[in-house]
């Protein structure tokens, strides 16, 4: 039997290349082989901002985002956290299964609060691991694919399903995290990784012109100021780009840049061409969606239905073992 997996994003709108190289383009592959679930995580936008006026809209610029890059909706059902209402009701259910001390050890908890710059963090946002456990378990996901330093999601999951099991009784498997290996885009400043919220990203869904204004903003070798100066590609944020969009040619790229050969600009140019080229298609099949904008809300009303069967089947046994329905 397929093996089920279940994955998801926040939505925050159009995605940006470090999404697709980081996330989606593993989720297409993954399609081929398992039996996968997409989550778009609303309710999990709401731990670390509670304005929800951009959450829909940016809901169907993301499953754009999602359908053209592979993702077959017919295959693999893409719905709303917030539209099946078990997960929220076993969200609540978990939570007596966990304690605050627990949570507080979460590494992710103490990065996030850390990178946000968050003097308090609310309720929801401390425990968002255990509403994480109820969206795999829901769906009785085996596998969770994730990066080494995500693993700790997984293992408060493991561990509520485990006291779920010993104190009602096991319908529950206790899900394995699939370890993946994810290319990681730095920003366009090149001291972070991509975030919308830094401004530091290229967006596919661009056109060539727009993704090149992009572009040629990036920060370089700091000490390759004039064209002809030796450059040293290791630190280099367009050549990483290159690593991962021009594979072909990235070694003469790299002795261009150290003999001097190679300039910053037309360095550029060739990175902003070859991410150009390489979502083309991407963008032809994004762009059909924006003329018929049914389309995907049609594409949310099926995966809602399909995932909502397979959740009301998962609360039935819940309440049933439970001895509370």
């Amino acid at each position: 039997m397929t093996k089920r997996i279940l994955s998801g994003m926040r939505p925050t709108g159009k995605l940006h290349i470090g999404h697709h190289v980081g996330a989606l383009e593993n989720w297409v592959n993954l399609q081929k082989e398992y039996n996968n679930f997409h989550l778009i995580a609303d309710y999990h936008v709401l731990t670390t901002n509670t304005d929800t006026s951009d959450i829909y809209k940016n809901t169907i610029e993301m499953v754009k985002d999602w359908v053209a890059a592979g993702i077959d909706p017919a295959q693999s059902p893409i719905f709303r956290q917030s539209q099946i209402k078990e997960h929220a009701e076993l969200h609540l259910l978990f939570s007596m299964l966990i304690t605050t001390a627990r949570l507080e050890r979460n590494p992710s908890l103490k990065e996030q609060v850390r990178d946000l710059k968050l003097d308090n963090i609310s309720y929801g946002h401390f425990g968002y691991p255990v509403l994480q456990a109820a969206d795999i378990l829901l769906y009785k996901g085996e596998l969770v694919p994730v990066g080494e330093d995500q693993t700790s999601h997984v293992e408060i999951t493991r561990e509520i399903a485990r006291k779920f099991n010993k104190t009602y009784g096991k319908i529950f498997i206790e899900p394995k995290a699939k370890l993946t290996k994810f290319s990681r885009l730095p920003g366009l400043d090149g001291k972070t990784k991509m975030s919308k919220s830094l401004g530091n990203t290229i967006s596919p869904s661009d056109s060539p012109e727009e993704i090149w204004q992009s572009v040629r903003k990036a920060i370089t070798d700091t000490e390759k100021i004039r064209k002809n100066d030796p450059g040293h590609p290791e630190v280099c944020t367009i050549f990483t780009y290159h690593n991962v969009f021009n594979k072909n040619s990235v070694k003469q790229i790299e002795r261009d840049c150290k003999s001097g050969i190679l300039g910053c600009v037309d360095c550029k140019k060739i990175c902003a061409k070859k991410i150009s080229d390489h979502f083309a298609e991407y963008r032809n099949k994004r762009s059909e969606f924006d003329k018929k904008p049914d389309l995907i809300k049609d594409i949310l009303n099926d995966g809602e239905k399909r995932a909502k069967q397979v959740a009301q089947e998962t609360m039935k046994e819940v309440r049933e073992v439970m001895k509370i329905g």
